[in-house]
């Protein structure tokens, strides 16, 4: 069975939506579309270039004339199936060993071949999200210098185009570009830092699968019959667009079509996702979250949200791959209240409760790079690295933390609240080695004041004499929380937390 070809469960409501789909498969099963004798034709990521994934099996599919018989070469490894009566087709060759040697992937039939250049295996990531992981390398900091200095050819990626669709398409538009100072400017910055830090730590190619919109909400990159458990769910209706919502429940046949709104739920996971399946992984980086953080019950639903796109993703591509994600960075006004609670404060600690919550997941702090008038901060740099490091600890087993401290628990002593991390690495300090800050307290009452913070072996003191029976404590919880600074001794910031689990009310 082809990754393609599947019709989810529960589908039967969508049928209307994919008449065209229905014809098209029809045409092919009747050799219409495929006709006799014809060459092969490869899935979207196959095309000169490309970058497979090393140490497993790699899966190379496509189609043929139905009852062909396909063999797929690539340097002395040989694969072999038959066309399906639907003209699809599917081999797996490998493991490959890692090579930057270019080579050419040979894929015949009776009615001909394709010839696929320049073919590099290596380590291969999807790197997906809304526009932060859009944003280019001609716009970050230092640019110039940047895409002078970016000569990795080694460093490939796969930009599939921005486009939508109502149902799981086969293809989507795409090719492979080698990362050098003439092409760099338009490569998707965080990917690019991501892979080069990659590239230079392993000393193998990378290839980046890029398939990423802008403003583009969660519920769009993923599928619809895993949507579907959360219909009804007035938080989910009210976090998405209106009139995405009102298309995820229409039953009525007649409804006329138009073209798929990027916030549609499923409308990029059908477009941008689905044709990549189930193409050669290790995993997934993900920089999103922005438009999901709209309401406070939007941001506290993202976490389900998230968790159900990740667990989907982990089944269509048949194994539990890592998925990193960065964490929104600081942005806005900055407060000078204590706390404040705000859509963004709160889906910094769904983006924590997800990593807790599901295996080979981690989280890359950046409260400390964003900015407080732009949305799409300049520093790319810092987050693909931090992203790289994440994977280098976590996937390939490098020594050192993954990142910044981790919140995990507290004790009341007396007037003073203890603060217990993980991934404390070299101990816990302040970034400027000066008075920690941006720590708040409270009391039973809720009402939360600023607080004193000093570090007391591996672990946190906190305190204020205005409340002298603390309850809970609050780090960094704002939208910008200008000045926080607790870090490890190996400079990596700690996310934002609470201790507390009280209901949060927009002020």
């Amino acid at each position: 069975m082809n990754g393609f070809q599947r019709e989810p469960a529960g589908a039967a409501r969508w049928r209307p939506w994919r008449r065209w789909g229905v014809v098209l498969g029809l045409l092919c099963g009747l050799g219409l579309f495929f006709p006799a004798g014809a060459q092969p034709r490869l899935g979207s990521p196959f095309s000169d270039g490309l970058v497979l994934q090393r140490d497993r099996p790699v899966p190379v599919w496509g189609w043929a004339e139905p009852g062909a018989t396909v063999r797929v070469a690539l340097g002395g490894v040989e694969a072999v199936a038959v066309a399906a009566a639907d003209g699809t087709f599917r081999v797996t060759l490998g493991p490959l060993a890692a090579s930057a040697q270019p080579r050419v992937m040979t894929v015949s039939a009776p009615g001909g071949s394709v010839k696929v250049a320049g073919v590099l295996v290596g380590e291969v990531w999807l790197c997906s999200g809304q526009s932060n992981m859009v944003m280019p390398l001609a716009k970050v900091h230092d640019a110039a210098a940047e895409m002078a200095a970016a000569d990795f050819p080694q460093v490939r990626v796969f930009r599939a185009a921005s486009q939508t669709s109502r149902t799981p398409e086969p293809t989507c538009r795409g090719s492979w570009r080698a990362c050098t100072p003439e092409t760099a400017g338009k490569l998707p910055a965080t990917a690019y830092f991501f892979g080069r830090a990659l590239h230079r730590e392993l000393g193998v190619p990378v290839g980046l699968l890029h398939a990423a919109v802008g403003a583009s909400n969660a519920a769009s990159w993923t599928p619809r019959d895993t949507l579907e458990q959360f219909v009804g769910n007035p938080v989910f209706h009210s976090d998405v667009d209106v009139a995405a919502s009102e298309w995820l429940g229409r039953k009525n046949a007649k409804d006329k079509l138009q073209k798929a709104d990027r916030n549609e739920p499923a409308a990029l996971y059908n477009a941008m996702i689905h044709p990549l399946i189930p193409y050669g992984l290790r995993g997934t980086i993900w920089y999103q979250g922005e438009r999901n953080a709209k309401t406070l019950a939007g941001a506290a639903f993202y976490r389900e949200l998230l968790g159900a796109m990740v667990e989907r993703w982990r089944s269509d591509w048949g194994r539990p791959m890592p998925f990193y994600a960065v964490q929104l960075v600081n942005y806005r006004k900055p407060s000078p209240d204590p706390v404040q609670n705000t859509p963004w404060a709160v889906i910094r600690e769904s983006f924590v409760r997800f990593a807790d919550a599901v295996p080979n997941t981690g989280v890359v702090v950046g409260i400390d790079v964003g900015e407080a008038h732009d949305i799409h901060p300049k520093n790319k740099r810092t987050i693909g690295e931090r992203l790289a490091r994440l994977a280098l600890v976590r996937t390939y087993g490098a020594p050192g933390v993954p990142g910044g401290p981790r919140y995990r628990s507290a004790r009341i002593e007396g007037g003073r609240v203890r603060l217990v991390f993980d991934q404390v690495g070299g101990g816990l300090t302040s970034s400027d080695r000066g008075v920690l800050k941006r720590f708040a307290i409270a009391g039973a009452d809720q009402r939360f004041v600023h607080a004193q913070a000093r570090v007391d072996g591996g672990t946190l003191v906190v305190w204020s004499p205005e409340v002298r029976r603390p309850v809970a404590v609050r780090y960094a919880w704002a939208d910008n929380p200008q000045g926080c600074n607790l870090v490890n001794e190996e400079g990596f910031p700690a996310s934002p937390f609470r201790t507390d689990t009280w209901a949060i009310a927009q002020p």
